[in-house]
C-alpha cells in the first residue's frame, strides 16, 4: 500500500448523490470522501428554499469568506419552514460565457458549502469530482472548493489538461481562464471563460492550498498524454473500466452495438496498467472493484487502491431519496435489477449507465410524457453564432429550439434531461408551471445488481462504514 494515500476513493456520483454527508462519513473512516461538484449552485438554492433542515447550509454560509455574497444568497432563497409542496423552485439564471455576479456567487458558494460541510468533525482529506464537459461553471466551482480547503480535485468526462494550471493560479489568487469547446468556432470568436479571485474576494483574498489533481481516464494513452502535456502537475489517476457508473468513455472502436443498442467494448478499451504505472504517479482502479478480493487485485497490480461508487450510492448517507434506495435494494435482492449502457441518453454524447426502473425516465412511456425544457443548462453545448457571439444549445431542450439554433434534429432523438432528473434523484425536483413534476433517472455501475449484499437479512439499511469495512476485510491489519 502507498503510505499516506487512501486505499478507497468514494466515487463522485450525480448531483448531490455524493453529497457532504456521504463524503464526511467516508473521510471520517480515513478514506477519501468525495463530493459531486455538479449543479451545486442549484442544489444550494433549493436546499435553502425547502427550509434548510438542520441549518447546515446557513451555518456553512456563515463561514463563507465573502460575507456580503452569503447574505444576498440567504435573503434571496431561504424560506423559513420551506416552500409549499406544490410551489416551484425559483428560476435560477444559467451560467454562460460572461456569467452575472449573482450567478457566480451562487456557484462559488455552492461548492464552498459542500466541501466545508464534508470537512467538519475530522482532520482527513476530502475531494470534489467535476466533469470536464461541464466547462462553464468549472472555474467558480474550483475556487469555491479551494476556499473551503478541498484536498483533491478529480475530473473526467473529457480531457482536463488545463485544470492543473488553473489550480496553480487559483491557489496564488491569480486570474484564470479556460477554453470552452465551441462548435463552429472561427478566429473571430472568443471561446474563453474567465474568473478573477481578486474581484470576487477583494480584501478577503489570500493564498490557498493547491489540491492534488487526479485525472479520471479510461486509457493509458490519455494518462500518458495528461502526465506529459498538461499545463501543471497531474498528481495521479483514477482508471475507469467500462462497467463503472455514470458517464463512460466511448469505445475505441466506434459504431458497434449489441442487439439491445448498448455500445460494445473490446480489448482496445482495456487500459495497459504497466504503462500507467511507469508514469510514476499513484493510480486507483474503478469499475467492478467493489469486492475485497478485487481491492487486493488492484493493489497487486500496483494501484494505490480503488475508487468505488455504486456500493456507496445506496447507503444511508448518500443523497438518493429513500424511495430510490429501497427500490434498488429490493430489486438487487430479488435479482430483477437491470443496468443499461445508454449510448444516446446523455446530452454530452458519452455513453451513460442507467438503471431500468419503471417510474423513471428509463421507461420510454415516462420519457415521452415529459415536456422538454432546459432550465438548468449544465450540459448545454456552446456554439458560435453568425455574429461571432457564443450561444448555447442542448440536444435535450425543445426540439424546435435546438434546430433553430443550428442543431441537427437527429441529435435530439432519445436525449434525456440529466440536469433535471439527477437533481430530482435527491428529492429536489422542479415543479413546472403546468404542474408537471420532474422525474428521476438513476445512474449506477453494473455492481448495482449486487448492492443487497450490504443489507443482509432483508434490511434496506447500511452505512458508508459498512461498505468500507467490507472492502478492506481481506487487507492485513
Amino acid at each position: 500500500m502507498h503510505a499516506g494515500l487512501p486505499v478507497i476513493i468514494q466515487g463522485g456520483m450525480g448531483a448531490a448523490v455524493s453529497d457532504w454527508r456521504l463524503a464526511n462519513a467516508v473521510s471520517r473512516e480515513g478514506q477519501l470522501g468525495v463530493v459531486s461538484g455538479v449543479a451545486l449552485g442549484a442544489i444550494l438554492a433549493r436546499r435553502l428554499e425547502v427550509g434548510d433542515p438542520g441549518g447546515h447550509v446557513r451555518n456553512a454560509l456563515a463561514a463563507f469568506p465573502n460575507e456580503a455574497a452569503a447574505q444576498r444568497i440567504v435573503e434571496k432563497y431561504f424560506i423559513e419552514g420551506g416552500k409549499a409542496a406544490d410551489a416551484r423552485f425559483a428560476v435560477k439564471p444559467m451560467a454562460k460565457m460572461h456569467t452575472s455576479r449573482k450567478v457566480e456567487e451562487l456557484i462559488v458558494a455552492g461548492s464552498f458549502v459542500e466541501v466545508f460541510l464534508a470537512k467538519q468533525g475530522h482532520e482527513n482529506s476530502v475531494g470534489i469530482n467535476l466533469l470536464e464537459k461541464i466547462q462553464v461553471t468549472t472555474l467558480q466551482s474550483l475556487y469555491g472548493a479551494m476556499l473551503a480547503g478541498v484536498d483533491y480535485v478529480l475530473m473526467g468526462a473529457g480531457i482536463p489538461r488545463y485544470i492543473p494550471g488553473v489550480l496553480d493560479r487559483l491557489s496564488q489568487g491569480l486570474d484564470v481562464e479556460l477554453k470552452v469547446d465551441v462548435k463552429g468556432l472561427t478566429d473571430e470568436g472568443d471561446p474563453f471563460i474567465r474568473f478573477s479571485p481578486q474581484q470576487f474576494s477583494g480584501e478577503a483574498l489570500g493564498t490557498l492550498n493547491r489540491p492534488n489533481f487526479l485525472a479520471i481516464v479510461s486509457s493509458h494513452v490519455l494518462a500518458r498524454m495528461l502526465a506529459t502535456k498538461s499545463n501543471g502537475e497531474v498528481n495521479g489517476f483514477v482508471v475507469e473500466l467500462p462497467v463503472a457508473g455514470g458517464h463512460n468513455a466511448p469505445p475505441r472502436k466506434k459504431g458497434e452495438f449489441s442487439d439491445d443498442g448498448e455500445p460494445i467494448y473490446g480489448e482496445r478499451d482495456i487500459p495497459d496498467l504497466d504503462v500507467i504505472a511507469a508514469l510514476g504517479k499513484p493510480f486507483w482502479l474503478a469499475g467492478g472493484y467493489g469486492e475485497p478480493g478485487r481491492v487486493i487485485d488492484a493493489l497487486d497490480d500496483g494501484a494505490a487502491g480503488v475508487q468505488v461508487g455504486t456500493a456507496f450510492a445506496y447507503c444511508n448517507e448518500s443523497g438518493f431519496t429513500r424511495e430510490i434506495k429501497d427500490e434498488v435494494i429490493d430489486k438487487s435482492r430479488d435479482g430483477t435489477l437491470e443496468v443499461y449502457t445508454d449510448a444516446i441518453a446523455s446530452p454530452t454524447g458519452f455513453p451513460f449507465k442507467v438503471l431500468q426502473l419503471e417510474d423513471t425516465m428509463s421507461n420510454e412511456r415516462v420519457y415521452e410524457k415529459r415536456t422538454r425544457i432546459c432550465d438548468l443548462g449544465y450540459l448545454r453545448h456552446a456554439y458560435q453564432r453568425d455574429d461571432n457571439s457564443i450561444g448555447w444549445r442542448c440536444p435535450s431542450e425543445p426540439v424546435e429550439d435546438y434546430v433553430k439554433k443550428g442543431g441537427d434534429i437527429a441529435d435530439t432523438i432519445g436525449r434525456k434531461c440529466l440536469c433535471n432528473s439527477l437533481v430530482a434523484n435527491v428529492g429536489l425536483p422542479q415543479i413546472h408551471r403546468n404542474g408537471e413534476i420532474e422525474g428521476t433517472l438513476v445512474t449506477s455501475g453494473d455492481d448495482a445488481s449486487k448492492v443487497a449484499r450490504f443489507s443482509p437479512d432483508g434490511s434496506k439499511q447500511y452505512s458508508a462504514a459498512d461498505v468500507i469495512n467490507y472492502l478492506l476485510a481481506d487487507l492485513p491489519s
